[in-house]
C-alpha cells in the first residue's frame, strides 16, 4: 500500500461526504480538538493510544492520520515500536498484521 496515495484519497472521500453533513463533521471537529488538548496526558500519549485503538478495530485511515500524527511530533521509531508491541499484545493475531501495516505507514511518512 501506498499510505500517501491512500491518505489522499481517503482525505478527499471524507471532504466529499463533510459536504453533505456538515453539522456532524463540525460536531466531530470540536470532540476531536477537545480530546487532543493537552491536559493530563500529552498530544503523544494521545496519539499512541489512538493508534492502539485503530489497531485493534483494524480501520486503516485511523491508523494512517494517527501514525501520520505521530510522526509530526518527531517520535522515535524504537518509541514507535514499543507502542505497537503493546497493541499487538493487546490484540492479538490481527493486531500483529495491522501493527505491521502500521510501521509501513510509519516508515512511508517518516521519509517525507
Amino acid at each position: 500500500m501506498d499510505w500517501k496515495t491512500f491518505m489522499t484519497d481517503i482525505e478527499g472521500d471524507i471532504a466529499a461526504l463533510s459536504k453533505e453533513i456538515p453539522d456532524t463533521v463540525q460536531g466531530f471537529g470540536l470532540m476531536g480538538k477537545a480530546a487532543k488538548t493537552d491536559g493530563a496526558l500529552d498530544q503523544v500519549t494521545k496519539e499512541y493510544m489512538a493508534l492502539g485503538i485503530a489497531i485493534a478495530t483494524r480501520c486503516d485511515s485511523c491508523i494512517g492520520f494517527h501514525v501520520r500524527a505521530l510522526v509530526q511530533l518527531n517520535i522515535s521509531r524504537e518509541a514507535f515500536c514499543e507502542a505497537l508491541s503493546m497493541a499487538t499484545y493487546m490484540g492479538g493475531g490481527p493486531s500483529f498484521a495491522y501493527s505491521a501495516k502500521a510501521l509501513a505507514a510509519f516508515d512511508r511518512f517518516s521519509k517525507s
